[in-house]
């Protein structure tokens, strides 16, 4: 049973469930330390509720957390503690948009199963991406970028920067070719084209490279031609380890400053 915590602080998360950080806040919600789960470290900031935080967090600590002051804050996340909410693209959801339609769009059943088919396939690959934080990445979903719509997910990590376009296999055979993508006998669609626009309209944005990926989801058997060679295919078994895989180009330093520069949908109004 996890010990009780002093009745004086309360716990709460922060971010998306199980990454984010926790914050300790006193009864009047000011925060007097925060855990980061990911670098598994206690920063305090008022030493003498050291103790009394440490109870608090018990229950969710991993292993022997660093404990602290604060670290001296970079400009990437000076930018980001400026940013406001309604500009801070880092809290939305795989399908973040399609969620907003099923609530409040068009109530045909037809058009209403499409979308629930699109965002399953969305939450499925975004699960999977959001599993690389824990390897230095840094993932964003649902990006809008002017004329194009919206990016289904932005990685951004050692070996790079990556858009990801979703693709619903629907269990039948997928063609990839340079223009166009096959699904079973439906009319070919362009999103090979599509995701080199995207990635070309991010690159702009970010003043990066960034690669351009199809991932493929509940394909009975997937076919790529031999002359795509510049828009990786994925699945979301294999996808992980494919990003995980790939050469470094980017420092810490770089990917947290270039994931602050890209949440920011400021970023994005002139693409």
């Amino acid at each position: 049973m996890p010990e009780p915590v002093p009745a004086r602080l309360t716990v709460l998360p922060s971010g998306r469930p199980g990454r984010g950080r926790l914050y300790v806040n006193l009864p009047d919600g000011r925060a007097v330390a925060w855990y980061d789960r990911q670098a598994n470290r206690i920063s305090l900031l008022a030493d003498p509720h050291r103790e009394a935080v440490l109870a608090a967090l018990r229950p969710y600590l991993t292993g022997a957390p660093a404990v602290g002051p604060p670290p001296v804050p970079t400009a990437a996340a000076l930018r980001r503690l400026a940013l406001p909410p309604d500009r801070d693209l880092a809290p939305n959801r795989p399908g973040e948009a399609l969620l907003g339609e099923l609530a409040f769009g068009s109530p045909g059943g037809r058009e209403r199963h499409r979308i629930r088919q699109a965002l399953s396939v969305q939450q499925r690959m975004g699960d999977r991406l959001d599993g690389l934080e824990g390897g230095g990445w840094r993932v964003l979903h649902c990006v809008p970028v002017r004329g194009l719509g919206r990016i289904d997910h932005l990685v951004i990590g050692p070996g790079g920067v990556f858009c990801v376009r979703t693709v619903a296999g629907r269990r039948q055979r997928v063609v990839v070719g340079d223009l166009l993508i096959g699904v079973g006998r439906s009319e070919p669609r362009p999103e090979p084209r599509w995701i080199r626009r995207a990635a070309a309209a991010a690159a702009g944005a970010l003043g990066t490279p960034v690669g351009a990926a199809l991932a493929v989801v509940d394909a009975s058997r997937l076919d790529v031609a031999p002359t795509v060679r510049d828009i990786r295919v994925l699945e979301p078994a294999t996808a992980p380890a494919a990003f995980a895989a790939a050469p470094e180009t980017l420092k810490p330093p770089e990917v947290e400053a270039l994931f602050g520069l890209a949440r920011d949908i400021r970023t994005w109004r002139g693409w």
